[in-house]
Order: C-alpha cells, then structure tokens, then sequence
C-alpha cells in the first residue's frame, strides 16, 4: 500500500532544486531516494531521513545541514535529505508548513506544495 506524504526534499547536489512534492513515504522507497539505507533525525513534530552509509564519506549537503542549524541542530550532512513530519514515536506525516517557509527563506526560493 502507498503511503503517499508531503515532503521537503534536500538534494547533495546545488544543481538540483529543493523541492516540495507527494512522495511515497514507506521505507523501501525512502531508502532509494537517499541512495542506500536509512538514518533517522528526529526532532519534536519532524523528522528528516538520510543515508546512513555515506554519513561519513559522502557529498556534504550544505542545504540541509543549514535548515538543521536554523532548528538549533548542528549536524554535518552528506547525501540526498528528506524531511518529513512525525507524529507519535514512529508515524510519518506531512511536512510541516513552518519548515517549509524556514526552507524558502533560507535558500530564497518559493517552494510551492503539490494539491491535496
């Protein structure tokens, strides 16, 4: 069964665009957006989903690793990041409105949502 949510999706690469989009949010497809196995920062009502392999030699994410500074974590990033929310100790939901804004103001682009 899909589990389609709202994401924020922080590329490793400043070519590509961060994007807001619907994206299957089960493990199994998460793990192919990131490029390999998963880890898992949580923090109060979200949550952002990394590669657990490349965490120390892979590309550094810049972008992500400064939406994380502004939520007051300061954590290096390497690879593709995927935020989305968290409801309860294990749920995932959409992405919350409030990162979404603090992404576009940080990285001064308009992040437009896709329709319900």
């Amino acid at each position: 069964m899909l589990t389609h949510r709202i994401a924020l999706y922080i590329p490793s690469r400043l070519s590509e665009n961060v994007t807001v989009a619907s994206l299957d949010a089960r493990h199994s497809s998460l793990q192919i957006i990131v490029g390999g196995g998963l880890e898992c920062i949580a923090r109060g009502d979200w949550q952002v989903y990394l590669n657990a392999d490349t965490q120390t030699t892979g590309p550094s994410n810049v972008r992500a690793a400064q939406l994380l500074h502004e939520t007051g974590l300061d954590l290096p990033v390497t690879g593709n990041a995927v935020f989305l929310g968290r409801e309860g100790l294990s749920h995932d939901v959409d992405v919350p409105e409030y990162l979404i804004r603090r992404a576009e103001a940080l990285f001064d682009t308009r992040l437009t949502q896709p329709a319900a």
